[in-house]
C-alpha cells in the first residue's frame, strides 16, 4: 500500500481540531475527512467516523495494522507540517514586505 497524495483540505486555528486531510491510496481509493487533532501529548490523526444510534463514534475506515495506522500518521502529520512551514513563511514574507 502507498499513499500517493495527501490533500490538506481545511487549516483550523482554534480549538483542538488542526486540519481536516484527503488521503488518495495507490491512486485507487480517496479517503476523505481524516482530521489532525492536537491531543494534550502531540499531535495525533482521527480517521473519519460518524455516531451510531447509541451516540458512539465509530470509524468509517480505519488502518488494520499498527504499520498500516503508522504510515497514515506519518504520512498525514509530515504533510501537515510542511503546509504549516510553507504558511508560516508566506506569513513572513507579507510581514517583511508591509514593514518596507
Amino acid at each position: 500500500m502507498n499513499i500517493t497524495d495527501v490533500k490538506i483540505r481545511k487549516i483550523l486555528t482554534e480549538g483542538r481540531l488542526r486540519a481536516v486531510v484527503s488521503v488518495t491510496v495507490d491512486d485507487m481509493l480517496a479517503v476523505h475527512d481524516i482530521k489532525v487533532v492536537q491531543g494534550d501529548e502531540r499531535l495525533f490523526v482521527a480517521m473519519p467516523s460518524r455516531k451510531d444510534e447509541n451516540g458512539v463514534f465509530r470509524d468509517i475506515i480505519h488502518p488494520i495494522s499498527p504499520s498500516a495506522r503508522k504510515l497514515f500518521e506519518e504520512t498525514i502529520l509530515d504533510a501537515y507540517e510542511c503546509q504549516m512551514a510553507v504558511h508560516a513563511a508566506e506569513e513572513s514574507a507579507e510581514q517583511a514586505k508591509t514593514e518596507e
